[in-house]
C-alpha cells in the first residue's frame, strides 16, 4: 500500500498551534491593509472590522472561523481532456512547473535570453508529454507582446500546447476577463467552463500583510466565475518578515487565511488554494535565496497549517540558486521536493524547469525534473506487504543457490516494483563509453528534441484556431 504521508513534519503539534495563534493575534490585533474601496465595503457589510481612514481589516476569530469554514475542502483542477484531472484534497501530491519568469538558458549556447511566446508554447508542449508534472504553469512573459495582450496570448498558446490544466497569473480584471472569454470560447460556453473550469489563477497579496486593488478584483472575478484560485504570499525571511522562521511562518500564514477567508466573501464556496511561497534572505550579501534548505522546511510546515483549516495547499519546491544544470541544480531540487512531497502538499509548484533562483527556465531541466519527481513518487508510494510481495513460497521454491531472473514471480512483479529512470546513467562503464559516455543533461536534450519535433500545429485543431484568431484579434504567432 502507499506510505502514509506525511512523512515529514518538521512541527509538533504545540508549534503548529503556536504558529496559528501568532496568524490570529496578527489579524485580530494588526490587521490586513486593503487597498481597495469596494473591498472595504464588502468586508464591512460581511461583518469584518474595517477602519477606512487607514484602509486596514481586521479579522474576528469568530469572523474569521465562519468565513473560512466555508471553503471547500477538496476540488478538481479539470483537464480539456478528462485525463489528467487534478483531485485535491484527497492525500495525493501533484507537482507542476514554475511560472512567470523573464530569461530562458539556451541549451544549445548556454546563454541567457529574454522570453517570447515560443517559449510559452514549448514549455507548455513538454509538460504536455512528461507525465509526472500534472499541470502546466504558464512558464514565462513574452517580452514582444504587449501588455493589454499578453495574458490572452499567454494562456491561448498554452490551451493550444497541452491538455492538461492551466494556472497563470493576471495582473489586472481586463486580463482575467480576456482569459475567461477565451477559456470559455474554447469550453463551448461560459456554463460549460464553469462545470469544469480548466484553468486557475494566482494572485499574490504583498508581504507584509497588503492587498492592492488590482489583485483583489482579480481575485473577486476568478470567485465569482468559478474559476479555482491560488492565494500566494511569499514573504522573504529577513526582508520583508521576521528573520526567524517561526515569524516569516506566523506572518504568511495570516496573509494565506486573510486572502482565502476574503474570497469567501466574495462567493461562499469559492474554490480556493492555501498557497505558500516562504523563502529567504541570504543576509551576508542581501541575495534572495528561493534554493535554500530553510525554505523546503517552511513550505513542509505550512502543509501542516493549511491542514488545521482543511485548506488544499499550492506549496513551493524544487527551486535552485544554480544557474545552469549542474550538481548543486540537483541536490537543492531534489532535497526541498522531497521534503515538501513527503509533507503531503497538494500541490507543490516551481518544481520543474527553473533554475537561478526561479529566475529563469531551461527546456533540459524540465525533463531532469520529471525524472527527479518520478523518484519522489516512487517514495510516496512506498514498500507494498501482502503475501505476494512477500514472495515466501517463491522462496521456497528457488531454495538455497538458485535464482528468481526467469521465475514466474518475477516477471509479475518486476515492472511495478521498481522505478525505472529513463535518463540517469545505470550501465556499465565498457557500456557507458561505447555509447558516448552520455549523462542526465544529454539525454535530457535529446528528449526535448523528440517531444518538440512532434508537438508542432498545436492540439486545439486548425479549424478551432482559426476560429480563435478570428475572435480575439489580438492573438499573435508564437515567435
Amino acid at each position: 500500500m502507499a506510505a502514509a504521508i506525511p512523512l515529514y513534519k518538521p512541527l509538533v503539534t504545540d508549534e503548529v498551534e503556536q504558529i496559528d495563534q501568532g496568524a490570529r493575534y496578527i489579524l485580530e490585533h494588526v490587521g490586513i491593509n486593503v487597498l481597495d474601496n469596494a473591498c472595504l465595503d464588502m468586508l464591512g457589510e460581511a461583518g469584518a472590522e474595517v477602519d477606512r481612514p487607514n484602509q486596514m481589516v481586521k479579522f474576528r476569530p469568530d469572523w474569521l472561523d465562519s468565513a473560512l469554514a466555508q471553503a471547500p475542502s477538496s476540488f478538481v483542477l479539470h483537464s480539456r481532456d478528462g485525463y489528467n484531472d487534478i483531485h485535491l484534497g484527497e492525500g495525493k501530491v501533484h507537482f507542476t512547473n514554475g511560472g512567470r519568469v523573464f530569461h530562458f538558458r539556451d541549451g544549445r549556447t548556454g546563454q541567457y535570453r529574454y522570453t517570447m511566446l515560443r517559449h510559452v508554447a514549448r514549455t507548455a508542449a513538454l509538460v504536455q508529454n512528461l507525465d509526472y508534472i500534472r499541470f502546466y504553469m504558464i512558464a514565462c512573459q513574452a517580452h514582444t507582446v504587449k501588455r493589454e495582450v499578453y495574458h490572452l496570448n499567454d494562456f491561448f498558446h498554452s490551451f493550444n500546447n497541452t491538455t492538461k490544466h492551466v494556472m497563470g497569473g493576471c495582473d489586472n480584471l481586463e486580463g482575467a476577463r480576456q482569459v475567461w472569454e477565451l477559456a470559455g470560447f474554447i469550453a463551448g460556453g461560459e456554463e460549460q467552463l464553469r462545470r469544469k473550469p480548466f484553468l486557475s489563477i494566482v494572485v499574490n497579496p504583498i508581504s507584509p500583510l497588503t492587498m492592492e486593488s488590482n489583485m483583489l478584483n482579480v481575485l473577486r472575478f476568478c470567485c465569482t466565475h468559478g474559476i479555482p484560485v491560488a492565494c500566494d504570499p511569499s514573504p522573504m525571511a529577513g526582508a520583508t518578515s521576521p528573520v526567524t522562521l517561526a515569524g516569516t511562518l506566523a506572518q504568511m500564514h495570516a496573509e494565506a487565511l486573510a486572502c482565502a477567508a476574503i474570497s469567501q466573501v466574495f462567493s461562499p464556496g469559492a474554490k480556493v488554494l492555501y498557497g505558500a511561497v516562504p523563502t529567504v534572505m541570504d543576509m551576508r550579501k542581501m541575495d534572495v535565496t528561493m534554493g535554500s534548505i530553510e525554505m523546503a522546511m517552511m513550505n513542509a510546515a505550512a502543509v501542516q497549517l493549511a491542514g488545521l483549516y482543511k485548506l488544499p495547499i499550492f506549496g513551493t519546491a524544487g527551486v535552485t540558486e544554480s544557474k545552469i544544470s549542474d550538481v548543486q541544480t540537483g541536490s537543492e531540487k531534489s532535497m526541498s521536493s522531497l521534503l515538501v512531497a513527503m509533507a503531503g502538499a497538494d500541490c507543490i509548484h516551481l518544481a520543474a524547469g527553473m533554475l537561478d533562483s526561479a529566475n529563469s527556465i531551461s527546456y533540459a531541466q524540465y525533463v531532469i525534473d520529471n525524472e527527479i519527481i518520478g523518484t519522489i513518487h516512487r517514495v510516496l508510494s512506498g514498500i507494498r506487504v501482502d503475501q505476494g510481495t512477500l514472495a515466501l513460497d517463491v522462496i521456497g521454491e528457488v531454495g538455497a543457490g538458485g535464482n528468481y531472473v526467469m521465475h514466474d514471480h518475477t516477471i509479475e512483479y518486476m515492472m511495478d516494483e521498481f522505478f525505472y529512470p529513463q535518463l540517469a546513467v545505470r550501465s556499465s562503464y565498457d557500456v557507458w563509453e561505447e555509447q558516448g559516455r552520455p549523462d542526465m543533461l544529454s539525454r535530457s536534450k535529446e528528449v526535448v528534441q523528440r517531444v518538440l519535433a512532434k508537438s508542432k500545429g498545436g492540439v486545439l485543431g486548425p479549424d478551432l484556431v482559426s476560429r480563435i484568431r478570428k475572435t480575439f484579434p489580438g492573438i499573435q504567432n508564437a515567435q
